[in-house]
């Protein structure tokens, strides 16, 4: 062998085996006898293809194609390379189809994970959009706090995730997909419904308030708020289950204002101002850093930013 026969050799197997496009040209031109014939049903203009079989034969370092009026007819080395190449491409087939089912298994389910807040009042309506695209995925919502979220995307149990927080997780990579105030809230018989100045951060911090627990995002934008100071009446695992305490009178809430609007219009909430700060945060759409959403997970993240 010679020195530049071994550099050739040592090449890329890429640099050294045509394209599957060439190799189906090949194909296509032994079956019909006809180069033109042969770009025709592969949708590509006859200067193309004879340039695809030239440069397939200068790859190989043997004529494959004899052309002349009456038709393309094969060499004895393009008919033992046409062999080669049917194999190549019967394979690239199986191929093909062992992906696409890998992709419609992956099409067949999607499994989110969401903060309480986005849970119950956003992912209802994005979901509803997600089947009108997708009517055959079948969609499984685990709810918990933001951090609960972020340990199931880690683990592999959750395909997309939903956070409230003020920092993204370790280990996740995050898009902005809304913004949300927190409030404080009152039953109309507290004494806070009535009064005429705006509540201090000094008095809420040493207020007694019904709060979700520690790891919601809700609780990290009260505490940084406040200095870490917030001071729990009563720890609630969700939403619904501060509001309800907040409407029976139990005391003082601080809840998402996208929670609360139907209990502010209809009085069962008073919102209490608040002078000093300001409880604003971003919600997010997380997944494991370096793995982008795709399939379903991606269809469902593009609806949240529409």
């Amino acid at each position: 062998m010679t020195q530049a026969e071994g550099q050739f050799r040592a090449g890329s197997l890429a640099h050294r085996v045509p394209d599957l496009g060439a190799l189906e040209l090949l194909l296509a031109v032994a079956r019909l006898g006809s180069l033109g014939g042969a770009a025709r049903e592969l949708g590509i203009t006859q200067p193309a293809a004879s340039s695809r079989i030239r440069s397939m034969e200068r790859q190989l370092g043997v004529a494959l194609v004899d052309r002349s009026p009456r038709g393309s007819r094969l060499t004895d080395a393009g008919a033992l390379v046409t062999d080669w190449a049917r194999r190549i491409v019967e394979a690239a087939e199986a191929f093909d189809v062992g992906a696409q089912a890998l992709r419609d298994r992956r099409d067949s389910r999607l499994r989110v994970a969401a903060s309480m807040t986005i849970a119950e009042y956003l992912l209802p309506g994005w979901l509803l959009a997600l089947r009108a695209q997708r009517p055959d995925t079948a969609v499984s919502l685990l709810a918990g706090n933001s951090a609960a979220v972020a340990e199931r995307l880690l683990a592999d149990e959750a395909d997309l995730g939903f956070v409230e927080g003020l920092t993204v997780p370790t280990g996740l990579d995050s898009v902005v997909i809304a913004h949300d105030h927190l409030i404080v809230v009152t039953a109309p018989g507290h004494a806070w419904s009535r009064r005429r100045r705006p509540l201090e951060a000094s008095e809420l911090a040493v207020t007694p308030l019904i709060l979700r627990e520690k790891g919601s995002g809700t609780r990290q934008v009260l505490d940084v708020a406040l200095g870490g100071l917030a001071r729990p009446l009563i720890e609630l695992s969700s939403t619904t289950a501060v509001k309800a305490a907040a409407v029976s009178g139990a005391g003082p809430a601080v809840l998402s204002e996208l929670a609360v609007g139907e209990e502010l219009s209809m009085r069962r909430l008073v919102r209490v101002p608040l002078a000093d700060v300001t409880l604003a945060r971003d919600l997010r759409a997380v997944w494991p850093t370096g793995h982008r959403p795709v399939g379903p997970a991606r269809d469902l993240l593009s609806l949240t930013r529409g």
